[in-house]
């Protein structure tokens, strides 16, 4: 059985075929959104460190969500979907901002950072580092069942949403017009699907599950309501 599964360090391979992932109260990972578009001459460098730098990272899910309001440029983006364009309109109005732009990063749900700036990117991870949460997440896969387990160590009453995010590991891409014409781009972790499985007010555990076809990699996300914190996540790859 061929697959890499992570949680917020390591997670085990079951011997019923079950895989586990399981994101402890006090130590998870940064998920980190770039938002970014193929037609976006400024992208392209967001694009390369977000692959090299991010992917990868035990301590970090990196998820790019492509953008469609830079599709008429040119250059039709792909992997571009309007539902991302307004989740990071979103983030923007829960950030009383008055526009987006590409490529922004937006760090654990909270700080937003232009994409191409490594070290702005670097200083607002290292806030995120060891971070304590109550919330204890466990997700595990059985053919094309997903289990999400959740708990609070506080039972303090929080508005929270529960994601589940799909996507492609690489993909690569010949440019015919637009900004970025007459290149050749690899992109990673390109988010394809994105949807909301569940609300939960974390006052008692609950359990959620929900198909997930396919073998494509898996993402949970449970973050407050309104574009708030992420307050924990976990992947199965």
């Amino acid at each position: 059985m061929a697959a890499l599964q992570r949680w917020v360090g390591i997670a085990a391979l079951s011997m019923a075929g079950m895989f586990t992932s399981v994101a402890n109260a006090g130590d998870h990972p940064v998920v980190v959104e770039l938002y970014t578009s193929q037609g976006c001459s400024s992208c392209p460098p967001a694009d390369a460190y977000f692959g090299k730098e991010l992917v990868g990272r035990d301590d970090v899910i990196a998820l790019a969500l492509h953008v469609d309001y830079w599709d008429y440029i040119g250059w039709k983006d792909q992997f571009a979907d309007p539902a991302y364009s307004n989740r990071q309109r979103g983030y923007a109005r829960a950030a009383a901002k008055r526009s987006v732009y590409t490529p922004q990063m937006v760090i654990g749900g909270v700080d937003h950072v232009v994409g191409n700036r490594p070290s702005d990117v670097r200083s607002n991870l290292a806030k995120h580092e060891n971070a304590p949460s109550d919330i204890e997440l466990a997700v595990s896969r059985s053919g094309d069942q997903l289990t999400i387990d959740l708990e609070s160590a506080t039972g303090k009453r929080d508005p929270l949403v529960v994601q589940v995010v799909r996507y492609s590991a690489k993909e690569t891409v010949a440019i015919k017009r637009g900004e970025n014409a007459g290149r050749t781009l690899s992109y990673h972790n390109i988010v394809t699907s994105w949807k909301t499985v569940g609300e939960w007010n974390a006052r008692r555990a609950k359990t959620l599950r929900t198909n997930v076809p396919g073998d494509a990699p898996v993402v949970v996300i449970v973050q407050r309501q309104g574009f708030g914190p992420i307050v924990a996540a976990a992947e199965l790859r």
